[in-house]
């Protein structure tokens, strides 16, 4: 039997020899010093035994054969293994499979993960998850006077202490039973998980930093780059802009780019230094015990500094300006104290959920004039600035309203865009907003939901013009003061339009198709807060009946007017006071003598301009408060003296013996204003009375008159 067990040994060592020469001969010599590296700076108590898997279980007897030493690698250390082999024929207590994830190969055998093994005398092995962690045998302080080392140890003992003697460290300490022993190496092993552990979690924290940092360097040295070619830009501007310079302008840029170009060299070594110096720390922390503690605590990586602003903006207080600054791109800006920010004038096209993480109190924000698109706008981008009040996005490519504006917002402009559609969620939050404005649009009735502004309570200015409305938009708030429908394809104005609108003050419909005919008696007459209506150019024919009783200035410029009826104005309270007429078809048949009744102490302004009048209407010398009147680019050939100044003669006092002379007493005027150009008037002779109630003949414009 034991012949048999001898021959079996002597076949499994040569094997090994065999198998770590080929193995060896085929590693290269970097890949051998990496081994070497990783078995001598790793490792572990050597009076560890936390698994006992590795021991060969035999039935009688086990004989402990003499390490085997294998390859010396560099001039290094001479990695041993112990091999142990049961002689009663009992096989190995464990089976690696080759390959396998977590085990470790060392000297051409695979261990398994947890295994423990002593490559040589005072040196412990433990394969963790693949890795294979070595470390040397901490040996006792003697105080005999003298020791030595007893082969096959590594530690020395006290060669002067007799046999038995009760000074002997070791006699002092008391046996300890199997199940002493069973718990001892428990809790070594609990030790030894405990330590791997936080071993795993100190590495991966520093692959983290690392990462962090490097990711952060990246992002720095993005940002620089493109703040160097923005320079660049800048700077070729300037040099267009004052070519005389140009050779100066020349020498310092060779000067600076050579400078740089010392600086990147030095900033690299110092990055690779770093580098170093963190290879040299991690090598300090393993090597020699690997459970020891770090020698010191990690150095906290500083916060990245905050980027400057772009090349073409400024800041102002608490106001950043990037007007055509050819940004593509919202800047990263932090400023916890800015409250206005102006991007007017870029090629922005997006607006990330993350925009203005850095400027939460932003309370302006200009964005007109970019190429910002709906899709391009995050869920979140604007949710953040909670106490944002306005926001300007004219002249984009939005299709719809963003979504998640701020519920403190009070102006809005989204002028000159794309929108087709407002469904009546779009404006639901908004019940501060003051003013919006979505001229240049594509909206109408049938893509307008008559919910969409009924939620904004405080809405009082109103802008839609140059979109495709046929009818007033239904859903007006309440509280609206001023709207304006310019340059639409308005037709008719029903009854129901302005009932809930009885604050409204301003009403603009000049530009669309509205006929006298097609405004609904009921429409507005009733308002008694509406002062302005606007109806020029437009297909109006004649004055509008059934304005409202408040009426104080309206304007029909630019339509086909050709009649004043009679007591148009007589119902209005206090009176209308400014009425253009201006670029119609009146002549005097289309003016009855009571047209102006109800406005003859009222009206203030009256623009009868480029009509075809052929002389001055009746009526002019009843407006006691008329300041000014354009009478000019008619057919006027005459102005009699009772049609602009009403005069009074006085003949009780005259002198038969005398010349015929008569005295006239003129009435005070407020006329300060006169146009009467381009007619057919002969000034020569006009009456020297025909001006006498103006105070300022210089305030009378005659000339030029037209070619008869």
């Amino acid at each position: 039997m034991q012949t048999a067990s001898l021959l079996y040994y002597f076949l499994l060592v040569c094997w090994c020899i065999d198998f770590v020469e080929n193995q060896t001969n085929g590693i290269p010599r970097r890949q051998r010093r990496r081994m070497r590296y990783r078995g001598s700076r790793k490792g572990s108590s050597a009076n560890h035994r936390p698994n006992r898997q590795p021991q060969i279980k035999t039935s009688t007897t086990v004989a402990v054969v003499p390490s085997v030493p294998l390859i010396n690698i560099d001039d290094g250390i001479t990695e041993v293994f112990d091999s142990l082999i049961g002689l009663s024929g009992h096989e190995s207590s464990y089976s690696v499979l080759p390959g396998k994830k977590g085990h470790c190969t060392a000297n051409g055998m695979i261990m398994y993960d947890k295994a423990v093994w002593s490559p040589k005398p005072c040196i412990t092995c433990l394969c963790s998850k693949g890795k294979v962690i070595c470390d040397e045998t901490t040996c006792l302080s003697l105080t005999c006077h003298k020791t030595e080392i007893p082969e096959g140890e590594c530690c020395p003992v006290c060669s002067d202490i007799e046999p038995n003697d009760p000074s002997d460290p070791m006699l002092l300490q008391p046996l300890r039973t199997q199940a002493e022993m069973d718990e001892l190496l428990r809790r070594e092993k609990e030790e030894l998980e405990g330590r791997e552990k936080e071993i795993h979690k100190k590495d991966d924290e520093k692959r983290k930093r690392k990462e962090k940092k490097s990711q952060e360097e990246k992002k720095k040295h993005d940002y620089e780059a493109h703040q160097k070619e923005e320079e660049e830009i800048s700077r070729r501007e300037e040099e267009k802009r004052r070519a005389y310079e140009e050779e100066e302008l020349q020498i310092e840029k060779e000067e600076e780019e050579k400078r740089k170009g010392n600086e990147l060299p030095e900033q690299e070594r110092k990055q690779q230094k770093s580098e170093e110096e963190e290879e040299e720390e991690d090598e300090h922390i393993l090597r020699g015990d690997v459970f020891r503690m770090p020698p010191r605590f990690p150095i906290p990586v500083p916060p990245a500094e905050i980027p400057p602003l772009p090349t073409g903006c400024s800041i102002s207080d608490t106001t950043v300006s990037c007007i055509n600054a050819r940004l593509t791109q919202i800047p990263p800006i932090t400023d916890p104290e800015l409250t206005s920010l102006e991007l007017e004038g870029n090629t922005i096209t997006s607006i990330p959920d993350e925009a203005f993480n850095g400027i939460p109190n932003l309370e302006r924000l200009d964005l007109s004039k970019n190429n910002i698109t709906s899709p391009g706008i995050g869920p979140q981008a604007f949710k953040i600035l909670k106490k944002l009040k306005r926001l300007y996005m004219d002249g984009n490519a939005l299709v719809h309203i963003p979504p998640e504006l701020p519920s403190a917002l009070e102006e809005l402009k989204i002028n000159e865009n794309h929108l087709h559609a407002i469904d009546e969620d779009s404006l639901q939050e908004l019940k501060n907003l003051v003013t919006l404005e979505l001229e240049g649009n594509k909206l109408s009735e049938a893509n307008v939901s008559p919910l969409a502004l009924r939620p904004l309570k405080s809405l009082s200015y109103l802008r839609l013009g140059r979109n495709k409305f046929r009818t007033v938009p239904q859903g007006l708030p309440t509280s609206i003061e001023e709207l304006y429908l310019e340059n639409n394809q308005i037709e008719e104005i029903s009854e129901i339009c302005f009932n809930h609108t009885s604050n409204i003050n301003i009403i603009v419909l000049k530009h669309n198709k509205l006929e006298e005919n097609r405004i609904a008696p009921l429409a507005w007459i009733n308002q008694e807060n509406l002062e302005s209506i606007d109806l020029s150019y437009n297909k109006l024919y004649h004055v509008p009946s059934y304005l409202p009783k408040s009426l104080l200035h309206l304007v029909l410029i630019g339509n086909q007017i050709e009649r004043i009826p009679g007591y148009v104005f007589g119902h209005m309270k206090p009176g209308l006071e400014y009425l253009y007429l201006s670029f119609n078809k009146l002549n005097n048949d289309g003016i009855d003598p009571v047209s102006f009744y109800g406005a003859y102490l009222s009206l203030r302004e009256l623009f009868l301009d480029h009509n075809e009048l052929k002389f001055v209407p009746f009526g002019i010398t009843e407006m006691k408060a008329l300041s000014f009147l354009r009478l000019n680019n008619n057919k006027i050939r005459t102005v009699p003296p009772e049609r602009i100044c009403r005069s009074v003669v006085n003949d009780d006092n005259v002198d038969a013996d005398s010349n015929d002379e008569e005295e006239e007493e003129v009435e005070d005027s407020h006329l300060e204003h006169l146009h009467l150009e381009n007619n057919f008037i002969n000034t020569r002779e006009l009456s020297p009375y025909a001006f006498s109630c103006i105070r300022s003949y210089s305030s009378v414009v005659l000339k030029p008159q037209k070619i008869k």
